[in-house]
């Protein structure tokens, strides 16, 4: 797969649009990065199909849904071998309530990001979920108090 080192500048211009608002008319993006709208179009399913855009989404309220406490959990592993891993990445992927995990160096070996109603069902959720994931021995969790910044948008430098 290509890096971002073969991106040119109107390719940068048009990521960056793009993290911005997703929704954005082919229109308005060229006239944003500068191309006409056949020559942005064109760019814009390169960049799909090189796997520089992976897909389109819509970014959710989770206060509105009745989701908002989120936590982090570490999770440490009774033993580090390829089929503990693979056991857990996948009863970890059936997971609907997991939004993210990451296999991560250092003093534990997963972290697990997720949000649920409040501290009751976090509770809930311990139990029932991330300590009967496969191989768990230990788990510290994070309650975030405060959202200080949240962002998937990536630093692109046209």
């Amino acid at each position: 797969m290509e890096t971002s080192t073969d991106l040119d500048r109107i390719d940068r211009k048009i990521l960056h649009a793009l993290q911005g608002d997703g929704r954005i008319t082919t229109t308005d993006l060229a006239e944003r990065v500068g191309l006409s709208t056949t020559a942005t179009a064109e760019r814009m399913k390169r960049l799909i199909r090189e796997g520089y855009i992976l897909g389109f989404t819509a970014e959710l309220n989770p206060q509105k849904l009745g989701l908002g406490l989120l936590v982090f959990v570490e999770v440490k592993l009774d033993k580090t071998t390829a089929d503990v891993f693979d056991a857990f990445a996948t009863a970890v992927g059936r997971s609907p309530e997991v939004l993210e995990c990451h296999m991560v160096a250092g003093g534990f070996d997963y972290l697990i990001k997720s949000r649920v109603r409040d501290m009751t069902h976090y509770r809930r959720f311990l139990a029932d979920v991330i300590l009967n994931l496969p191989g768990v021995r230990e788990t510290h969790t994070y309650a975030v108090m405060e959202d200080v910044k949240d962002t998937h948008v990536l630093p692109l430098w046209a």
